[in-house]
């Protein structure tokens, strides 16, 4: 096995994982709605999980281990993406606030919060902030 294989298949495996993980906040509820499906779909797309993989997921997500961004600005970073995703899928209000903030708990932040970060994120990238912006202005919300 050559060093790029294991790459991709390390690569892979943490996709999966992630993937894993945020069907496992989407099932938090007990069942997956159709914004959460629609964006479960367009997730899985853009992470790379096959159709089988997938199905797969659905069915065992409880068998990946969640691995949650151990510093601040990773979990910053993954919040500007999943918030790009719900933004760019068009779920409209309370849909798109409530998996959003769903995704935050998910990640790590104190549920108090979620709301105003939840608000915050959906906000930037409403105006398209980048990924350096998004993160100094998250940093700055309480000041």
């Amino acid at each position: 096995m050559s060093i790029s294989d294991l790459f991709d298949s390390g690569f892979k495996k943490r996709n999966e994982d992630h993937f894993a993980a945020i069907v496992r906040v989407a099932m938090s509820d007990g069942v997956i709605n159709d914004a959460e499906k629609a964006f479960l779909d367009r997730l899985a797309t853009r992470l790379e999980i096959s159709e089988i993989d997938y199905k797969t997921i659905l069915k065992d997500y409880l068998s990946h281990p969640i691995n949650p961004p151990t510093s601040y600005d990773k979990r910053l970073e993954r919040l500007y993406d999943l918030a790009r995703m719900v933004w760019a899928d068009h779920i409209e209000g309370p849909n798109q606030t409530s998996l959003l903030e769903k995704l935050c708990i998910g990640l790590g932040f104190n549920p108090d919060n979620v709301k105003y970060i939840t608000d915050k994120a959906l906000t930037l990238v409403h105006y398209e902030v980048d990924l350096d912006e998004f993160i100094e202005r998250m940093k700055k919300m309480n000041q």
